[in-house]
């Protein structure tokens, strides 16, 4: 599912040796791997040493990190296929005395998402601590070559504020933007159908070769753990152990599914209201309210002039049902403080729902890999389902909300029209797979997560023999960085993946909500 924006979980890396890779010289490649097609045509892959990438805001651990580019073929089904590059940094481990033999590879959520944005969160998690920690930008990324960014989405998204969420100006305006950016990625050579979970993951298996790592750990969240088992399914040569965090199963994402998803997060996080007496006192009724404040903001819009949460001129928002819902899935407000903007939006206070969507109106440009999100999404996620199956599901999850509001799917909304635009081919076939594996899986969830809900675990687990599951209370979307004890779980475990220590998990209870005076 797309990436949360994890800057909001906390608010909204000595050189590693060239030797531990192989003998190739500062500058030199590393001797090639190989990729072969179905054609059985032969492509090199290699890594290049080179500098980091220059992020916007400086990261201290690519300071002391060996950065450089994978190169591969842009499709391997394709005899003659361009080579495109691929950005990756080797952070080294904290206690560089004696680290672990085997490292850990991350892989990202979004689809899209930057990469080297969430390095911050993996250090303070802890990842790197006595095992070196390996990144790569998935293809398409920033940092990458080429970029499937689209600055055209972006400044939609920024325009959307003060558009409806469902409605049809801002449809025609997103679609424009689709058509705007598929035009201006497929006139520079870019073969849209060859970004997808498949070659992906064959980068990854590429990466461990070219590295000459024997064996590594994988850790990946939301489409990063899609990508993980997707990986395990077809390259389980040389994977230690896999730790998969929001899980998205790659059998069952399909875009109907965001509806249950976010049903089963904003039914846990009510119910936790209900277990705490002074907040069950103070919101007596939380399912009640939203659905009225659903339908009410669906019917008459508010339209309100916020200024965003950064500061700044105000910008014109336009409030309604669609918005509310999705802003509630982005985290926005965090879960601890829903019940208490719930409660003041039904009292004429819409405050902390309006800043929230004013935010929308600040957009990194250029920074997230929509193109990625696009051919994944409609490759992958589409495929067998359409727009009434969506509202199906849209109304068996909420009963009784606006179909205008039901009709698109939680974070992806008009992704069907989208998908016709975009026109890549369908992988649903070879993508919706169950992966069956015996390598160590640990598998962990958070009981607010509205995005990718925690049952979706459950199936998974069912195919990973030696796997271990656990259940974060009161955590939402991207578990490890919000959890202290999520954080020991995971180091347990990639200590020992056959028997982590799951003991912190016993009596853990979520944070106290806010209440607010009436």
């Amino acid at each position: 599912m797309p990436k949360h924006n994890v800057h909001a979980v906390t608010a909204a890396a000595a050189l590693v040796c060239l030797a531990a890779f192989g003998p190739a010289p500062v500058g030199a490649a590393s001797p090639s791997a190989r990729s072969a097609g179905p054609s059985g045509a032969a492509a090199p892959t290699r890594f290049v040493p080179g500098p980091c990438p220059e992020t916007p805001e400086p990261i201290e651990a690519l300071a002391g990190a060996r950065c450089g580019h994978l190169e591969v073929p842009e499709n391997r089904s394709r005899p003659g296929s361009r080579t495109i590059k691929l950005a990756v940094a080797v952070i080294p481990a904290a206690k560089p005395a004696k680290p672990a033999q085997d490292p850990l590879v991350f892989m990202a959520g979004g689809p899209g998402g930057d990469t080297f944005d969430d390095i911050p969160f993996l250090i303070e998690s802890g990842l790197n601590k006595d095992r070196d920690l390996i990144l790569m930008a998935q293809r398409g990324n920033l940092y990458d070559q080429p970029n499937l960014a689209c600055p055209e989405i972006d400044r939609f998204n920024a325009q959307s504020v003060g558009l409806g969420y469902d409605a049809k100006q801002a449809q025609q305006l997103m679609l424009k933007a689709v058509k705007e950016c598929r035009y201006r990625l497929t006139a520079a050579g870019v073969d849209l159908g060859a970004y997808n979970s498949t070659e992906n993951a064959a980068d990854f298996a590429d990466l461990r070769t070219a590295l000459h790592i024997p064996r590594w750990n994988v850790y990946g969240y939301s489409y990063g753990s899609d990508l993980a088992l997707t990986y395990l399914r077809l390259h389980p040569e040389g994977i230690r152990a896999v730790a998969l965090d929001s899980v998205t199963p790659p059998q069952s994402a399909v875009l109907p599914w965001g509806w249950p998803s976010a049903a089963e997060g904003i039914d846990n996080i009510f119910a936790a209201c209900a277990a705490e007496p002074a907040c069950k006192s103070r919101y007596p009724d939380l399912p009640r309210t939203l659905t009225e404040q659903v339908r009410k903001l669906e019917a008459h819009p508010l339209t309100l002039n916020v200024p965003p949460p950064g500061g700044g001129k105000p910008v014109k928002v336009v409030l309604d049902g669609g918005a509310l819902l999705n802003l509630i899935v982005a985290f926005t407000p965090r879960p601890k403080d829903l019940p208490a903007a719930l409660d003041e939006l039904s009292r004429g206070n819409p405050q902390r729902f309006a800043q929230a969507r004013a935010a929308g109106s600040v957009q990194n440009t250029g920074a997230f890999a929509h193109g990625l999100t696009n051919s994944v999404a409609c490759s992958e996620w589409a495929p067998g389902a359409a727009e009434p199956d969506v509202l199906k599901a849209g109304r068996a999850a909420f009963p009784g909300w606006p179909d205008t509001v039901l009709a698109q799917v939680p974070q992806l909304p008009f992704q069907y029209p989208a998908c016709r635009i975009w026109n890549v081919p369908d992988r649903a076939s070879v993508q919706r797979v169950a992966t069956v594996s015996s390598v160590p899986a640990l598998l962990i969830s958070g009981t607010f997560d509205v995005k990718t809900g925690a049952s979706w675990a459950t199936g998974v687990a069912r195919g990973l023999s030696r796997s271990t599951s656990v259940e974060i209370p009161g955590i939402g979307h991207w578990v490890v960085p919000q959890s202290p004890c999520a954080q020991r779980v995971l180091a347990s475990f990639l200590a020992r993946p056959t028997a982590p220590d799951t003991a912190c998990v016993d009596g853990l209870e979520p944070a106290p909500f806010t209440i607010v005076p009436k």
